[in-house]
């Protein structure tokens, strides 16, 4: 798989990985279920141009979904938790600071 693939989106908007971000530099990612923690690592180097020195990932549950009238779960997916070496950031999170 292509970095392109693997790294499927950034998670900003929780209010966790905004702390984890400022206070631990590291930073979460949706990425593909198949993906282990070596490919993502690969894939943030490669995309971000930083050092990775630890990876944590975990499968979230999809939920039940009222359809109608009806009930469907929604898929489940790939977390995962990126840290970087220290001096290290991806610019992507940090706004407009340019």
């Amino acid at each position: 798989m292509t970095p392109e693939q693997i790294i499927k989106r950034p998670i900003l908007l929780t209010e966790k990985a905004r702390i984890a971000q400022e206070n631990s530099n590291k930073f979460s990612f949706e990425v593909a279920l198949r993906a282990n923690k070596i490919e993502i690592k690969n894939a943030v180097q490669s995309l971000f141009k930083v050092t990775v020195t630890d990876v944590n990932t975990l499968i979230v549950r999809g939920k039940m979904r009222r359809m109608g009238r009806g009930v469907a779960k929604t898929q489940n997916w790939k977390k995962a938790i990126v840290t970087l070496k220290q001096g290290d950031a991806i610019k992507f999170f940090s706004g407009s600071e340019e």
